[in-house]
């Protein structure tokens, strides 16, 4: 008897549950709780947009999408009669804001020099001794002090002087510092965004500048 009850009961609760999962009883106040949240639908993704690239479709978008680096140029310091004939080449050449000449002040440039010598067979005797003491010399940028060697260019005399007293330790008896170049005005070519695009256009004014360099800003 008390077995057959405990059966009914049983039957009677999963009746019941069933019932209450199923949201029968919610008009009463008495159900589950459903959980809603709208938001869940806007961030699905619509596969049936979704488009796999195959290998040559996808190097052409990374092909489009990359642009070559630009980067920025700038001569060394010019004198004004340079600077004159260089603004009607970039004025002919270049479109307007794609460069600059920047006035400034060009810094002294001191040398440790040694020279001047007689002949050239002095100046070869010289350069065998240097080469003997595994020491580096540099053509001279003034010609009036030619035939002559640089041990070394600096933007001080103090720095060349230190730079001396090294090198006299290392046997250099005849070398002095000597100032190559005084400070003096001049101005300096500017080329803020120089693309594939530009580069091309550059002989012109690579030509202009007469031996002057450009470098990295």
């Amino acid at each position: 008897m008390m077995l057959r009850l405990f059966v009914l009961t049983l039957l009677m609760l999963n009746g019941l549950y069933f019932a209450w999962s199923q949201a029968w009883f919610t008009a009463y106040g008495w159900g589950p709780m459903v959980q809603q949240e709208p938001q869940r639908l806007t961030q699905q993704i619509a596969a049936q947009a979704i488009h796999l690239l195959s290998p040559q479709e996808a190097a052409k978008l990374q092909a489009a999408n990359t642009k070559p680096a630009a980067s920025c140029l700038q001569s060394d310091w010019l004198d004004a009669a340079l600077t004159n004939t260089l603004r009607r080449t970039l004025e002919a050449t270049l479109p307007e804001g794609g460069w600059s000449l920047n006035p400034g002040s060009s810094p002294e440039r001191w040398i440790i020099y040694m020279g001047k010598y007689a002949n050239p067979q002095e100046l070869a005797k010289k350069r065998a001794q240097l080469a003997s003491l595994n020491l580096n010399f540099a053509p001279l940028n003034n010609a009036s002090l030619a035939p002559g060697l640089s041990l070394g260019v600096f933007e001080t005399q103090q720095q060349a002087s230190i730079a001396l007293e090294a090198l006299t330790l290392r046997g250099v008896r005849t070398a002095r510092v000597l100032l190559e170049q005084a400070a003096a005005p001049g101005w300096r070519l500017q080329l803020p965004l120089v693309d594939e695009v530009l580069l091309k256009k550059l002989v012109p004014i690579k030509t202009a500048l007469n031996g002057k360099t450009l470098g990295t800003c």
